[in-house]
């Protein structure tokens, strides 16, 4: 895991939940985080941002993505693919 992707990752997921990137811990959930439904989308907004990728996420069935969002480790495994593939 690429130390850059995972704490800009962390830093956005944190700012999203206002809270200190040092209380966001890669086993937790968006729910774990108080982030809700709007969050996590604008989350994954400012995570394409970010690192100029295009998420396939839809926020209406999450569980329908590929991308999956349900902890912040897999947020950024899901992230640090994209980036890779992008080359």
């Amino acid at each position: 895991m690429s130390k850059d992707v995972h704490d800009r990752i962390i830093a956005i997921i944190a700012e999203q939940a206002m809270l200190d990137p040092s209380e966001v811990r890669p086993d937790m959930s968006p729910a774990d985080l108080g982030i809700d439904s709007l969050g996590m989308v604008e989350s994954i907004f400012a995570i394409e941002e970010a690192f100029d990728i295009s998420i396939p996420f839809n926020a209406n069935e999450p569980d329908q993505s590929d991308f999956d969002v349900s902890t912040v480790g897999s947020i950024t495994a899901a992230v640090e693919k994209l980036v890779a593939d992008r080359g």
